[in-house]
């Protein structure tokens, strides 16, 4: 799953992929943040790195389809 993460005061958004089966432990993360049950939204990726995001700093968070949803090339 893909999740896009904006950053106020920050030109880019950060990109993580992390694993399908975390994803509604992530919401319930990002909404534990967002409404200040926390200070730091902590999370691991698909390798097993750990990103800290200060709750304060956060803009906005997509959430992603999975990695087998995704179109290339040109058509719709």
């Amino acid at each position: 799953m893909d999740v896009r993460i904006g950053v106020t005061q920050a030109p880019r958004e950060l990109n993580v992929e992390v694993a399908d089966e975390d994803r509604d432990d992530l919401r319930a993360r990002v909404e534990a943040a967002l409404s200040g049950a926390t200070d730091v939204l902590w999370f691991t990726d698909k390798r097993g790195k750990e990103i800290g995001v200060p709750a304060a700093k956060i803009a906005y968070v997509e959430l992603g389809s999975a990695d087998g949803d995704r179109r290339i090339g040109f058509g719709g």
